[in-house]
């Protein structure tokens, strides 16, 4: 047992929801923030940021976090929403098997197989803000080839100007499966996702609007027990970092030569093999290895840089006594500019009565510097009445690894058949080394490794119940504190108390409802200090922004009709549904960090078919 939170296919259809990060503010302890119509930050448990960088995320075991950059594109998934399973959240440290960048946990998107999705699969979704989601995918098997063919148009609006667009991207994406045997198989997939807009991300004094592209490869080789993959991905960008509106008169970044426009080529090149074996009754080791190679093309930076990591894993799971297994593990990472690293696991399990678990675990994990951060070379020209000078921002190659150590107490039990699920942790997270940008000195700036530290703390506790056959929900409660020394915007900020809950419906008549409800208190977050610097020369009436935001609600609505239901020869259920949904639909205008965007309501109509 883990903390391990599982939202399925039906979730994310039931939610009407246009992206994940939507669906996944249902997961205690998760941490959502948006501040434009493009921009999601997520992580875990107190950690979140701007351009949050310390949760790895994965499609199918590949990791779309794009290394060179420390960043999540949550607007640019390679994969169209019917076509997703399920989506594994981990919270906490996953570095001994996960690697770097699992600092807050991981996140993995599965997708269908093409068993799943045989025949076509049509889906367009219309709304407010100019929003659209749209996806075709068709997918069959012939002898012992699969395939799973997709595309899809998105775009939403902005939220401080309905008429400008915040978003819009297409993407197109293909996995082949083939049966080398009954036992195994070998997969091919590629696809690519374009933008010809993206609003951020948004950093402390800046929003890029960029036209952000990601493309990939992937080819995996598995069995049971064992698998051997290979992946490449590829990042381009052409943005311009646009001054926060407050700061734009006084401050403009640009490259050393002194252009705005930011030309990003990001590539990544990545081989892992893992193999488990059993070790006699209840016992069993997992152990793999991978190399990473980074590279990154940026006029921000000083040169063309590359980066090698070369990682090795253990794991093992122990039956100590009946009711008692221990879990242990440790990875060995090398990388180019970093000293060795060693992120070890430990956990015991008691199995205190059937279908009860309690759980005590402990973990390290670390996140290097990015190839941005180490080699940054820009300059920021600061004019405002007698200050007229250009501070230079310059590469960092002594940069250490963040580090997070965490310690964990969960209990998992299961009450009336199978029909309600009880989970609570409590957990204490020590963060240090972490990476930001600050004046080094007099007229220069660059990456540092903050000297403070934080203990960050709290718990969750939830529920999940099948109470009819035809009606479902959960509920639960997450709560934090934040002890810290960090300076400016390395602060750590995140609402103290969280409260996720939901109800389903779905009847014979083809009729389905879900109601969900968010609550986020409020939170203080660390804005930049050119903001108070800047403040004498303001014009009347502009203010610093607030740091702290208001608590705010989101209640979330879906209802659906599956008019046609007829089974197709091939054994699955052809199908048409209409449905309507509604984003904060009590409108609460809330922004979820200072320098974000006011958050407002949306609806959509919905229709699904699939034959």
């Amino acid at each position: 047992m883990n903390s391990l939170y599982v939202i399925t296919d039906e979730d994310i259809r039931h939610s009407g929801a246009t992206d994940l990060p939507t669906v996944l503010r249902r997961v205690p302890g998760l941490e959502v923030m948006q501040t434009t119509g493009a921009d999601f930050n997520v992580s875990a448990r107190g950690d979140n940021q701007l351009a949050a960088n310390k949760m790895l995320v994965c499609v199918d075991g590949r990791s779309i976090y794009i290394d060179a950059q420390g960043i999540v594109f949550w607007k640019m998934i390679p994969v169209t929403l019917p076509e997703i399973k399920r989506i594994e959240v981990l919270k906490g440290p996953a570095s001994s098997v996960y690697g770097f960048n699992a600092l807050d946990g991981i996140i993995n998107i599965i997708t269908k197989s093409p068993e799943d999705m045989k025949g076509t699969t049509l889906q367009f979704g219309g709304g407010g803000y100019g929003t659209i989601s749209s996806a075709a995918v068709h997918a069959g098997k012939v002898g012992k080839f699969g395939y799973r063919l997709s595309a899809g148009s998105d775009q939403a609006g902005q939220w401080h100007d309905r008429n400008a667009l915040s978003f819009r991207s297409n993407k197109f994406n293909l996995q082949t499966e083939y049966d080398l045997s009954s036992l195994s198989k070998l997969k091919i997939s590629g696809g690519l996702v374009d933008s010809n807009r993206f609003e951020g991300p948004t950093l402390d004094i800046v929003t890029a609007q960029g036209r952000p592209a990601q493309g990939y490869a992937h080819v995996v080789y598995e069995r049971p027990n064992f698998f051997i993959r290979g992946f490449w991905n590829h990042f381009t960008d052409l943005s311009d970092p646009v001054t926060n509106p407050i700061l734009a008169p006084f401050y403009l970044n640009t490259d050393r030569a002194g252009n705005r426009l930011d030309s990003t080529t990001a590539d990544t090149y990545n081989i892992e093999a893992q193999h488990s074996v059993e070790i006699g009754p209840g016992h069993r080791l997992t152990y793999g290895a991978n190399y990473r190679h980074n590279t990154l093309s940026d006029n921000y930076i000083s040169q063309f840089s590359r980066e090698d990591r070369l990682g090795f894993y253990i794991q093992g799971e122990w039956l100590l006594a009946k009711p008692l297994s221990l879990v242990t593990g440790a990875r060995y990472d090398l990388d180019t500019f970093i000293n060795p690293t060693i992120s070890p696991r430990i956990a015991l399990v008691y199995h205190i009565a059937p279908e009860h678990t309690v759980r005590g675990a402990l973990s390290v994990a670390y996140r290097p510097p990015s190839l941005s951060q180490n080699n940054i070379d820009a300059r920021a020209q600061l004019t405002a009445g007698p200050i007229n000078t250009t501070t230079v921002v310059t590469p960092s190659p002594n940069l250490t690894s963040e580090q997070m150590i965490s310690y964990e107490l969960g209990y998992q039990g299961w009450y009336l058949k199978h029909r309600l699920r009880v989970r609570a942790d409590l957990f204490f997270n020590h963060l240090s080394d972490l990476i930001n940008f600050r004046g080094t000195t007099p007229g220069f700036a660059g990456a540092v490794n903050d000297s403070g530290q934080a203990d960050i703390y709290g718990g969750e506790a939830g529920v999940e119940f099948l109470a009819t056959n035809w009606l479902s929900g959960f509920a639960n409660y997450a709560y934090e504190q934040i002890g810290q020394s960090f300076m400016d915007t390395t602060r750590r900020g995140a609402p103290r108390s969280k409260v996720n809950a939901g109800v389903r419906g779905e009847w014979n008549n083809g009729l389905s409802g879900e109601v969900a409800y968010n609550y986020v208190g409020a939170a203080t977050y660390p804005i930049a200090g050119s903001f108070t610097a800047f403040s004498p020369f303001f014009p009347a009436g502009v203010t610093v922004p607030d740091s702290r935001v208001g608590s705010y609600n989101l209640l979330n609505l879906r209802g659906a009709y599956k008019f046609w239901q007829q089974k197709a020869e091939a054994g699955y259920m052809r199908e048409a549904e209409v449905a309507i949904s509604a984003f904060n639909a009590l409108n609460d205008m809330h922004k979820e960090h200072p320098v974000g965007d006011m958050i407002g309501s949306r609806v959509m109509g919905w229709l699904t078919l699939r034959f």
